[in-house]
């Protein structure tokens, strides 16, 4: 079975709960991973058959710029040929910078799963919760 890396930027906690969810979610269906805050742990995405990415969406509808802009450029050198699925919380808009997201992975040779993201609005109540782990395990079963 392929080991799954699961990056994510969090700032005000939502998107780290649902990178925690979605690592219940690849316990349960038995896959390997690692769950990896990039602001305090340094794993690289090299290393991991297949990659989970999450951000909050910020300012105009765009990722990260301090801490995951950076990380993510230096890991889209990585990505071509995996299987990659995105997340993220947000507070308004309409999902946009997702959407743009996936496209930029798209454009980079990687294969982007079910070709549109896991996004959702502030912090994720229990069906959130519940939508992150069966996200994971579907993309475990990829």
């Amino acid at each position: 079975m392929k080991k799954v890396g699961v990056f994510y930027w969090s700032g005000s906690g939502n998107t780290e709960k649902m990178a925690e969810a979605i690592g219940a979610g690849l316990a349960a269906a038995g896959v390997e991973y690692d769950v990896v805050n990039i602001s305090s742990d340094s794993k690289n995405v090299a290393d991991y058959e297949k990659l989970m990415f999450g951000c909050p969406s910020m300012g105009a509808e765009q990722l990260e710029e301090a801490e995951f802009e950076p990380f993510f450029d230096e890991a889209e050198k990585s990505i071509s040929g995996k299987d990659v699925a995105l997340f993220g919380s947000y507070g308004w808009g309409d999902g946009e910078w997702m959407r743009n997201w996936v496209e930029r992975v798209e454009g980079s040779g990687a294969s982007v799963f079910n070709d549109e993201g896991l996004i959702i609005n502030e912090t994720p109540d229990d069906d959130g919760i519940a939508e992150c782990e069966k996200f994971a395990k579907e993309f475990a079963a990829c």
